[in-house]
Parts: C-alpha cells; structure tokens; sequence
C-alpha cells in the first residue's frame, strides 16, 4: 500500500495553436489506506484527472507521486496500480477465474501463487461457485465483482475505480456500494473513485474531493462537505434536493448570498417568511414543499406526517438559525 499526493498537477490538451486547460493546478494528498471519492459535473476532469494518475493520460505540469516515487514518466504497468473501468472490459471468451488471472500469467506468477490469489479474490467478493463460467452467464453486478477481482489480484499499492457502478440499476448499485466498502474495510489499499453520483460519493467517501470545471472546490469528508460547503457550487451539487440559495431576502445584505438546506425550514403559521406553495411530492417519510418567494425558489422538507399545504396555498415558514449558511455573491466563496 502507498500513499498517493498530487501536486500542482495540470492538464492541456493542444488545438492548432492554442492549448485548452482542462485541469487547473489540482492538489491533494491521500493517505496510505485511505478511500477518497472525486465527484463532480460530467465534464470537470474528474475521469481526465484519474488517467493520469494511472499513466493513461500524459501530465501537462506538476508531479504525481505514489508512496516516495515521482511517476510522472512511468507506464502504467509500472505504477503498481489497478484499475477498475465501469464497461467490465473483460474477455468474453475466458471463465470468471481465467479473466481474473490473465494479468499475473502475463507476470509469469508461479501456477499456485495464481491459484492462491484467485481463489482468495473470490472468497472475498462471493465469486467461489462463479469460477467456471463465461462472463455472458453472469449477471451486471457479477460481472464488476469479477472486474474488481481481476483488481485484487494483482495486489497493487493503488486502487482506481472509473464509475464503475454507472452501467448497474439502482438495486444493484447500493448492493455494490456495500461490497465495496466491506472490500476496502478488509484490504485497506489506497483508493481513489471517480463518481457524478452524490449519493455514491457520500457513502463510500472517507474524504471526497469535489471538482468543478477542472479545479478543487472541496477536499474534506463527507459530513464536513455536507453541513459547511465551501462554495455556492458544492452547495448546489452535494445534497438531494440541493442547498437553496437565495440572493433577496428581508435584511440580507446585498453583496451575500444565504443558504438552507430544505430540512432546515420550518412551516410556522403566524410568523416568518411569506411564500407560494408550487407543487409537493411524497417520498415516502418524507415530503418535499416546492415553493416561491418574491422572485426566489425554495425547498422544504419535511415529515410525511406533517399536515401539507397544498398547492397555490399561502404558508408562513421560517429557518433556523443555527443552520444558516452565508457566501460572497461575488465570488461564490463561503463567508466565515
């Protein structure tokens, strides 16, 4: 296992004569057996920034180190990394347990070295009775346990994972969450996972880097990310439904912006903020309020249980204000 520290690490892709920067001096240290999740918009450099890490992307600047080695110029057969993409890429003409030991035959592993390792990767991952078996004989989430496998075996110092949840429904998906964490909680390797996913980010992460346009917003854990976000970005992006964020409220002063979380508002007839209940929807213990003040649009949630205004109602709500968030309209950034 190893630690893995990016420095000031960026990215250009040339256009005739122009260089077009995609990641901007990004930097971030991860600790030895440490799980950390980037997530972020498509098209913010989060899958550009982890091809670099594992040598499938060239580095325009800074340095990418993994344990006390500078790999900028290595192959990434050289790396001691493992990649785990989210189409599976596995050979569909091989078993479950030829996929998984390709790799180390290629390393010329003795035969019961492969065996051993093989046979341990699928203990872990409940692959044992799947061995024999082509890949068009297993189900989507069999298929990525088998991909993970292949990973494990290799035994590498860095674990990287490419949105390999996205090709899998939504039951499969949390079924897989937990596999994952259970496989990082018995192996401890260093890994770092690429997501859009918020949900997947926030459950997996032990910090999570939050990225946008090809720059750090937020590099902390999930709880910090959640209840003080640095930007009016990460806000917007980490939450469901998402921070609201008004810009004209009674005695806000104009160069802030102020944000609540939807679970943070209350309806408390006779006093408070006027609003115009929109539309509301029923999650089952919960439900959301969509409503309009003035020219903003807000979100409440609340219990199920609660009596709900109905739609074109007038109600009365207001925030607590322990829970107030304040950021600087100009730049975005969160105010102290």
């Amino acid at each position: 296992m190893a630690a893995l520290s990016l420095h000031e690490v960026v990215k250009d892709y040339v256009q005739g004569k122009q260089a077009l920067r995609v990641i901007h001096g990004v930097s971030a240290h991860i600790e030895d057996g440490e799980f950390v999740v980037i997530v972020g918009p498509s098209g913010c450099g989060k899958s550009t920034l982890l091809r670099m890490v594992a040598g499938l992307e060239e580095i325009t600047g800074g340095d990418i180190v993994i344990g006390e080695r500078v790999v900028n110029s290595l192959e990434p057969a050289e790396r001691d990394i493992a990649m785990v993409f989210q189409n599976y890429a596995l050979y569909p003409h091989m078993s479950v347990f030829d996929n998984m030991a390709y790799g180390l035959k290629i390393q010329k592993l003795p035969k019961q070295e492969i065996q051993a390792r093989v046979a341990r990767a699928a203990e872990i991952l409940e692959l044992s009775t799947l061995l024999e078996r082509k890949p068009r004989q297993l189900s989507g989430g069999q298929r990525q346990r088998v991909a993970m496998g292949r990973a494990i075996v290799r035994q590498p110092r860095v674990f990287l994972f490419d949105e390999p949840l996205s090709n899998l429904d939504a039951k499969l998906r949390a079924q897989t969450r937990l596999e994952i964490q259970k496989l990082h909680a018995d192996l401890g390797i260093t890994s770092l996972f690429v997501t859009h996913d918020q949900v997947e980010a926030m459950t997996l992460a032990q910090r999570m880097i939050v990225m946008n346009s090809g720059r750090v917003e937020q590099f902390d854990t999930p709880e910090a990310v959640y209840s003080r976000p640095a930007s009016t970005f990460v806000a917007s992006f980490i939450g469901s439904p998402p921070m609201n964020l008004l810009h004209s409220v009674p005695g806000l002063e104009p160069e802030k912006i102020l944000g609540i979380r939807p679970e943070h508002l209350d309806l408390t007839p006779g006093v408070g903020w006027q609003v115009l209940v929109q539309t509301t929807e029923l999650l089952g213990a919960e439900r959301l309020i969509h409503a309009r003040m003035g020219q903003e649009n807000l979100t409440l949630r609340l219990d199920a249980a609660v009596t709900a205004p109905r739609p074109g109602e007038s109600v009365q709500i207001t925030a607590r204000p322990d829970k107030l968030h304040f950021f600087d309209r100009a730049n975005g950034q969160r105010l102290p």
